[in-house]
């Protein structure tokens, strides 16, 4: 709903970024299904894009369809299989005891502001700051969420206002 609004905005206030948003003019889909979502942002977390494809592949295979039931029925075995470090399988299952024992309310999630939603996820074992500002983003499609730990906004940044990287804050 916001999307457009928000792109002519931008394209007013800032040249550079509205530069981008003409070469680049898509829209916002979300990953609809919130354990799916999150699972893909922990897999990713602290890894190459390409890397976490490829692990991320390896975890639909094996789990057949991405649900706390599947996720939890697989062994670390299993899960390390596709790539997954302890930590992360660790991660994985404790998302998928809290989203099936309802810990994790997407629809309380949602009634909340940013502020105390990326409060409430972090809560969550493996679940940082930038895995919940991901998850707001991506799959709840909420409009004023900036990543600043986003390593590839920052260099998108740094290339694109051609400034030092990190750049500065301001």
């Amino acid at each position: 709903k916001y999307w457009e609004q928000g792109k002519k905005y931008l394209v007013k206030k800032d040249k550079i970024l509205g530069k981008l948003i003409k070469k680049y003019p898509g829209y916002l889909k979300s990953r609809k299904d919130p354990f799916f979502s999150l699972c893909k942002s922990i897999v990713g977390q602290q890894i190459s894009v390409q890397a976490a494809n490829s692990v991320w592949k390896k975890f639909e295979a094996k789990s057949k369809k991405i649900n706390p039931e599947n996720v939890l029925k697989l062994s670390s075995r299993q899960l390390s299989s596709c790539g997954l470090s302890r930590q992360k399988i660790l991660y994985l299952k404790i998302l998928a005891k809290k989203f099936k024992t309802k810990e994790i309310n997407i629809s309380k999630l949602k009634k909340m502001d940013d502020h105390e939603a990326i409060n409430h996820l972090t809560t969550v074992k493996g679940i940082g700051k930038w895995t919940a500002e991901m998850f707001l983003f991506f799959n709840q499609l909420r409009p004023d969420i900036f990543p600043v730990q986003d390593i590839g906004l920052l260099r998108a940044i740094s290339i694109n206002y051609k400034t030092s990287y990190p750049p500065k804050k301001n």
